[in-house]
């Protein structure tokens, strides 16, 4: 059967109403029995971490007891970011993760998403599996204990010192931006650690405040503060802490594409990117394409969602991939995106410079509207945009590019252009979306 459930991230939706108590306690218990012919001789070993939401702890509190029913031992990881999941994996040994986090989602929505004894996130087959055995009854000789583990952020906090121990930030003004959420905590105490002078916002979560007008997903309000305050560079870290987004010293924003291009040039500088090549999104700038063209470096594109990125970096054997929206992943150090590891993998990569004058890409002018339409399939299939694309795209050959792709989850056809210079991209933009409203009827 198709997964119902899983979308690219896991489990999501509003706590309490779609993801309900009852539904964690089948999924836990799912996803553990599972696990019982992997592990004949001992119980499945289970660890559960989340972000800052009010609603974490009942879900805590239930996917663990769905763990335990299963026969499965839980080991509470605490408020971690999700990156630290996989790292723990391979520190202690579990069997499975689940990180209880909608991430940059509004607080009322939560999710859980698995992550593999190998530290991956769980394949589309393993959660289709998941969700035939949801109604299974338990069926465990045993019951499973809960237990605290402690020292969690103190070994997610190691595990970045050992990588970047030989960054030195001292006397670097850092703003950060913890979007209230699962960084709040190791974000400042690592960038302290290696000398920085830190200045927080958003860092004192109260259970509903998570992603409200701050971090990724808001980061104008940080750009304001950096260059009002005269900081040398700001970070702003989602919900869950796996996406970031700088801001220079002058208040300008710094995408996931520049930082991924900060970072292709570095690391292979440092013979550190494997196979020579880069995963990204189709949302990706043109000006990415460009300068990796410009270095040699080779690009492979994906549809959108990190979970995409991640296995085209497997199928390949490469280091280094993410999203124009901050998610960053750099295999080395964990397999999945990272955002306290990602800022400061730009830190390193910039060796003392300003990120005010980055010169790793180009970015050209992109334009993105959503336009509403009945059925967005149908509008996709229309004659006149599929020739308008063609033309619109062969006049931008070698200079911009053109996407034009349904939404996968509302009834919105997305029109994204970019050219060498913002007329020309409002232009093309323009008549793109008048002809997909034509096709749809709302013009």
């Amino acid at each position: 059967m198709a997964r119902t459930l899983f979308g690219t991230d896991g489990v999501r939706g509003v706590a309490g109403e779609l993801l309900t108590a009852d539904l964690a306690v089948k999924l836990g218990r799912a996803a553990t029995s599972g696990l019982r012919g992997q592990t004949p001789e001992s119980s499945p070993r289970v660890l559960l971490i989340r972000d800052t939401r009010e609603s974490g702890e009942m879900l805590e509190a239930a996917l663990g007891a769905g763990v335990t029913s299963a026969g499965g031992d839980v080991f509470l990881g605490g408020v971690l970011p999700t990156p630290a999941a996989p790292l723990l994996v391979g520190r202690y040994g579990f069997d499975l993760a689940a990180v209880i986090s909608a991430s940059h989602n509004p607080y009322r929505d939560n999710g859980i998403k698995f992550f593999g004894a190998d530290g991956f996130k769980l394949s589309d087959a393993t959660e289709e599996a998941i969700e035939e055995r949801l109604e299974d009854e338990p069926g465990a000789a045993r019951i499973g204990r809960i237990r605290a583990l402690h020292g969690t952020e103190e070994d997610y906090l190691r595990e970045l010192h050992t990588r970047f121990a030989d960054l030195d930030l001292t006397g670097v003004d850092v703003l950060l931006d913890c979007a209230n959420g699962a960084t709040y905590a190791a974000a400042p105490e690592i960038f302290r650690r290696l000398g920085a002078d830190v200045t927080v916002v958003a860092g004192a979560p109260d259970g509903r405040n998570i992603n409200e007008g701050c971090g990724s997903t808001h980061v104008r309000a940080l750009a304001e503060r950096v260059a009002a305050g005269g900081h040398a560079v700001g970070f702003a870290f989602d919900g869950d802490g796996d996406r970031v987004l700088a801001v220079d010293r002058n208040g300008v924003v710094v995408d996931g594409d520049e930082l991924i291009a900060l970072a292709a040039l570095h690391m292979r500088e440092q013979d550190r990117l494997a196979g020579g090549g880069v995963a990204v999104t189709v949302m990706t700038n043109y000006g990415f394409h460009a300068a990796m063209r410009e270095h040699g470096i080779e690009v492979a594109t994906t549809q959108v969602g990190d979970r995409y990125v991640l296995e085209e970096l497997r199928s390949r054997g490469w280091s280094l991939g993410g999203e124009q929206s901050g998610h960053i992943i750099d295999t080395n150090f964990v397999a999945s995106g990272d955002g306290i590891a990602s800022a400061l993998l730009a830190l390193e990569a910039l060796r003392g410079a300003d990120l005010a004058e980055r010169t790793a890409m180009r970015k050209l002018p992109q334009r993105l509207v959503n336009v509403k339409v009945a059925d967005r399939d149908a509008a996709m299939e229309s004659d006149e945009l599929a020739e308008a694309v063609t033309r619109e795209s062969d006049g931008l050959e070698g200079r911009g590019r053109v996407l034009v792709r349904p939404s996968g989850t509302e009834q919105l056809v997305r029109v994204m252009v970019e050219a060498p210079d913002d007329d020309e991209a409002d232009a093309v933009c323009a008549r793109l979306v008048a002809v997909v409203e034509r096709g749809a009827g709302v013009a």
